[in-house]
């Protein structure tokens, strides 16, 4: 198994094999949360007005999705996991925007597999990997709006390849970096209107879900997310 570590929508249009798509803070942290509260489906799409496109198909989905981090206006919520668990979602439709995560699956055109990446089931990613033991895996950390690397999505890319490669990880090291660096905005009080401090440990909150979340196409041709049990 040949892995490689890529970055940004350049890494995302690049990628090949089976491929990764992280976004840590936070659209697949996220997508995690929504499953586990029993949401009947995921569509994830790379632009706003996509979104509402699809949701003269589906009326009764749910809007979720940021620009900016904030959340778009119209949407039912924004991109925090926080407001999530607290949403009443259960047996309902997602279609989900965001401006690194669902951009990034929209853009792995070359990919063979598109996987979401996260903290929250990289354990599960990575034993979903080495099972698959495909030829070649694509790990793309989409960063800040998918322009700017960032420290969470460059770790987690790291600590699904030492999973994968059986090498240790100083997690607890990791964590207080994000901290005092790329994620100190999620902890800024002038952000907790769209991002509350718990957005900060719900995201790092590591290998609490033993699934992977596998894009597919519907018959229409539109990107959904596949609960894998590992």
């Amino acid at each position: 198994m040949i892995i490689e570590k890529l970055k940004l929508t350049d890494g995302a249009s690049k990628a090949e094999g089976v491929t990764v798509i992280i976004d840590v803070f936070r659209a697949f942290s996220v997508s995690c949360y929504l499953i586990s509260k029993g949401v009947k489906r995921i569509y994830t799409v790379g632009k706003v007005e996509d979104a509402f496109k699809l949701r003269d198909i589906y009326r009764d989905a749910v809007l979720i999705g940021e620009r900016h981090e904030k959340k778009c206006e119209g949407f039912d919520f924004g991109n925090s996991p926080t407001h999530i668990l607290k949403g009443h979602l259960e047996g309902k439709t997602v279609i989900h925007t965001t401006s690194s995560g669902t951009k990034g699956i929209s853009l792995a055109v070359n990919a063979d597999e598109i996987l979401t990446g996260s903290f929250v089931n990289a354990k599960a990613i990575a034993a979903y990997l080495t099972e698959k033991n495909p030829a070649k895996v694509s790990l793309v950390g989409m960063g800040y709006e998918g322009k700017w690397a960032t420290q969470e999505d460059d770790f987690c890319a790291d600590y699904i390849e030492n999973l994968i490669e059986n090498r240790k990880t100083d997690f607890e090291k990791m964590v207080e970096i994000i901290r005092k660096g790329d994620g100190a905005r999620l902890l800024d009080p002038k952000n907790h209107e769209h991002s509350p401090a718990t957005d900060f440990d719900l995201c790092l909150n590591r290998d609490i879900f033993n699934f992977v979340l596998r894009v597919k196409k519907d018959r229409d041709g539109i990107n959904y997310l596949e609960k894998v049990i590992v």
